[in-house]
């Protein structure tokens, strides 16, 4: 059984060029918060693409949600996106 955070990072780097993915469960911070009692989680995402080069950054957003869609519905109810592309990190 893979673990939320592993599903995660699955669907991101199947549906992006990904360089380097941060990945952090952020869910115990939140507990008894609303969102928590359906039982998604708060994550969040530093990530660095190829296919994030010459967007804003709605348009990184959208890809990463997109990316995540079905995840998004049942599995995650926070995600905080830091989207770079490879020219705006040290890589």
């Amino acid at each position: 059984m893979t673990s939320r955070l592993e599903q995660i990072e699955q669907h991101l780097r199947s549906q992006l060029r990904v360089q380097r993915l941060t990945l952090q469960d952020e869910s115990a911070l939140h507990a008894g918060h609303e969102g928590a009692k359906s039982g998604g989680g708060h994550f969040r995402l530093q990530i660095v693409s190829e296919d994030f080069t010459g967007l804003s950054r709605v348009e990184r957003h959208r890809l990463v949600y997109d990316a995540l869609h079905e995840l998004m519905v049942r599995d995650i109810h926070a995600l905080a996106i830091d989207a770079r592309s490879p020219a705006e990190t040290d890589i």
